[in-house]
């Protein structure tokens, strides 16, 4: 008489190999980057304070590291879907470009105070 073992489906044994592999793929995206980038899935984002020159220029130099890595392992950005965010007063709100195009600008509309509380 056989016994029941426990046994994986060859599906989630795929799922979980196509995401480690994956992982392992997007591993060295932030090598070189300045400032945060987070990862999550099929999103990137980058951040950065920009209250100086140096600021916007760090945040340009990791976009453009970024379409080098993206050129260099045969992917891409959708450009589409690029946004910027400015946030606080004042802000210049700089342009930027991720390979030959410029980025979109995202108003939400909110307003935040210095502890980025959105009661107002």
């Amino acid at each position: 008489m056989s016994r029941w073992r426990p046994e994986m489906s060859a599906v989630l044994l795929q799922l979980l190999l196509g995401l480690a592999l994956f992982n392992i793929f997007v591993s060295d995206t932030d090598s070189g980057i300045e400032c945060s980038l987070s990862k999550f899935a099929d999103d990137t984002k980058l951040s950065g304070a920009v209250d100086s020159v140096e600021g916007r220029d760090a945040i340009q130099r990791d976009l453009d590291r970024l379409e080098r890595w993206a050129c260099a392992n045969c992917m891409k950005f959708n450009k589409a879907k690029c946004k910027v965010l400015h946030m606080g007063w004042g802000n210049p709100k700089h342009n930027y470009r991720l390979g030959g195009e410029w980025t979109e600008d995202k108003d939400l509309g909110v307003l935040v105070d210095k502890k980025l509380n959105m009661s107002q």
